[in-house]
C-alpha cells in the first residue's frame, strides 16, 4: 500500500470493556457493583476468565489462578462461563460494525479492528464513528465498548486503553511521534516481560529510548523483531486490516486436579 495511502487510513480499535464480566452483570443484577470472576472454581485448580473492574481494584486478573484470586479478595464472587451467550453477544457487536464498514478484522470476542476511511454511511469522521458505535452497543446491548482511532492499527490498539473503561482517544498523525517516544516499553506489541526486562536492562525505558537505536543496534539485540521495533516507534504500521482472516478460537481449558505427567493420564 502505497505510503501515502497508509498516512490517511482511518482504523479504529473497539475493545469492550471487562467482557465476560460485563455480561455477566448485565444479566444478573445482583452481580452489579461487586467484584465477580468469570471461570473456575477456587476450590479446585480453576483459572480467572475475566474479572470485573471491581475486582481489578484488587489486583485480580485474567489467567490467574482462582484460589490467588480468592486470597486477594475473600469476597469475590466466582461464576462460570457462558460462552454461548458471549457469542451471541459478540454476534450482535459485529453487526453494529456492518453498518459502518464490512473492513473488519475480528481479533476476539470482545475485540476488533475497522477500516472506516471510507464508510458505508458517508460520515467521514472515525471519530464519530466511533463515537455512534459505542453508543449502539450502550443502548442495544447494555454494555460499554472503549475505543482508539488513529491511522494505523498499532497506535489504534494502544489508544483504545488510553480511557478505559467507557472511553475513546484519537491519536492524530501530528501526535503520533511524541506518543510512541513517551509509551513504555511493555505497551509495544511483541514485548513479552523477558524483553522488557531485558531492553531495562540495556536502559531502554520508554519509545524514545528505543529511538535513540539504530536498526541494527536493534536487530543486533533483539533479532527480527528489531526490525519491526524500529519502524513502529516511528509510528509505521503498515498492516492492513484483513476482513477475512479467521477469528480466533475461543479459549477453553479444563485445569486438572492433580499434575499430570503422561499423555495417557490427560486422556483417561
Amino acid at each position: 500500500m502505497p505510503e501515502e495511502l497508509i498516512k490517511y487510513r482511518k482504523i479504529i480499535h473497539i475493545d469492550m470493556d471487562a467482557f465476560f464480566a460485563s455480561v455477566e452483570q448485565r444479566d444478573f443484577p445482583e452481580y452489579r457493583g461487586k467484584p465477580l470472576v468469570v471461570g473456575g472454581s477456587p476450590e479446585g485448580r480453576g483459572v480467572v476468565a475475566a474479572a470485573s473492574y471491581e475486582a481489578r481494584v484488587f489486583g485480580i486478573r485474567s489467567a490467574m489462578p482462582s484460589h490467588k484470586a480468592l486470597k486477594l479478595c475473600p469476597h469475590v464472587l466466582f461464576v462460570p462461563t457462558r460462552f454461548e451467550v458471549y457469542k451471541e453477544v459478540s454476534n450482535h457487536i459485529r453487526e453494529i460494525f456492518r453498518r459502518y464498514t464490512d473492513v473488519i478484522e475480528p481479533l476476539s470476542l470482545d475485540e476488533a479492528y475497522l477500516d472506516v476511511s471510507t464508510d458505508k454511511m458517508g460520515i467521514g469522521s472515525a471519530m464519530e464513528i466511533a463515537k455512534q458505535i459505542r453508543q449502539a452497543i450502550k443502548e442495544e446491548l447494555q454494555l460499554t465498548a472503549s475505543a482508539g482511532i488513529s491511522i494505523n492499527k498499532f497506535v489504534a490498539k494502544v489508544a483504545s486503553d488510553i480511557n478505559k473503561p467507557d472511553g475513546i482517544a484519537f491519536i492524530g498523525p501530528s501526535k503520533i511521534h511524541a506518543f510512541m517516544e513517551s509509551l513504555s516499553v511493555e505497551k509495544f506489541y511483541g514485548v513479552g516481560k523477558v524483553t522488557a526486562a531485558k531492553m531495562k536492562q540495556m536502559n531502554l525505558h520508554t519509545g524514545a529510548d528505543l529511538k535513540g537505536l539504530s536498526e541494527t543496534d536493534l536487530v543486533r539485540h533483539f533479532g527480527k523483531q528489531g526490525h519491526f521495533y524500529y519502524r513502529i516507534v516511528r509510528g509505521i504500521d503498515e498492516r492492513p486490516v484483513q476482513p477475512h482472516r479467521e477469528t480466533k478460537s475461543v479459549g477453553v481449558e479444563d485445569t486438572f486436579e492433580h499434575d499430570l505427567s503422561t499423555l495417557a493420564d490427560m486422556n483417561k
